[in-house]
């Protein structure tokens, strides 16, 4: 009797120890820690989005620049 009223005591002890845990703010709470991942897989995304976004607006400044000389080739041939 006396070993499983020590039991009893242990996991009372520890439930008491994560509810004021959680209640003082010390520890993160599981929406936070999921927020967390979630901010960090979109900070990932958008960092990519930002590396295409460059990549796309050297192409079209290439672009540009290939249609200028072309264009400017074709009124010189006038």
């Amino acid at each position: 009797m006396a070993v499983r009223v020590r039991q009893l005591e242990k996991r009372l002890s520890e439930k008491l120890g994560e509810t004021a845990w959680q209640e003082s703010g010390l520890g993160a709470s599981p929406d936070i820690d999921q927020l967390q991942g979630c901010i960090t897989m979109l900070e990932q995304d958008l960092a990519d989005i930002r590396g295409l976004l460059y990549e796309r607006t050297e192409e079209l400044d290439a672009a540009r620049a290939a249609n200028r000389e072309l264009t400017r080739a074709l009124n010189h041939a006038r």
